[in-house]
């Protein structure tokens, strides 16, 4: 009887939910209007991202310019972009606009894309005024690192040192031998990096040694006690 009861609830449970009239969900930050400043010059091209990649072939070109170089990403076909002129574009803060929007908010699909669309639209003008940068430490007895014949060395205690190539687009100092910092437009290029040069000696809880990136931490273990 117990269980029957249970069981009752339940799908009456379900069909609550299932013929909810409560709308769908909007997108907080795709609603959000990405603003610029007329040294930035953001252009959607109606080509296609690829021509060899069919992934691609359906998603439009967004072409992002500034300062500190130019950006490109790929634009979903049911993604909308409307872009707001300042009224007077002689002034040297004139503020332009750009907002987000989707085909039908009921597809889930679209509304996980427009938080994400804005967001990367918002990083490629980022990128292009400001940049972004990571900072790695380098916490142990020995570990150091260094920029030899364009090719970043790191030292980790290992036999031999560990040489990287530095990928295009992103530049690379070593300011002290215990610190390396990467500079770049793209976001996603500058965290993969740091992180490839993390993975040959992740931080430790035990020593609270290894590579650590900006500001992380690790909580400190105690070690096995006999």
């Amino acid at each position: 009887m117990f269980s029957t009861s249970r069981q009752l609830r339940q799908l009456q449970t379900r069909l609550a939910r299932g013929f909810s009239s409560t709308g769908p969900a909007h997108s907080h930050i795709g609603l959000a209007p990405i603003r610029y400043t007329k040294e930035v010059k953001i252009e959607h091209l109606p080509e296609a991202y690829s021509k060899t990649d069919s992934r691609f072939f359906d998603k439009t070109t967004l072409r992002v310019t500034g300062p500190m170089g130019e950006r490109t990403m790929a634009i979903e076909p049911f993604v909308t972009l409307d872009f707001v002129e300042p009224k007077d574009k002689s002034l040297a803060e004139a503020e332009y606009q750009v907002s987000v929007s989707i085909a039908d908010s009921n597809q889930k699909k679209q509304r996980q894309m427009w938080g994400t669309t804005r967001a990367l639209i918002n990083n490629c003008v980022i990128g292009v005024t400001e940049g972004f940068s990571a900072t790695l430490r380098f916490v142990g007895v020995g570990y150091r690192a260094g920029l030899e014949g364009g090719k970043l060395v790191l030292r980790l205690g290992y036999s031999d040192p560990v040489v990287m190539d530095i990928p295009e687009g992103l530049t690379v100092s070593a300011p002290i031998p215990t610190r390396v910092l990467i500079k770049g437009i793209d976001l996603q290029q500058v965290k993969l990096f740091a992180a490839k040069i993390r993975e040959w000696k992740k931080p430790e809880p035990y020593n609270q040694k290894g590579i650590f990136i900006n500001d992380e931490t690790i909580r400190k273990k105690d070690g096995k006690k006999k």
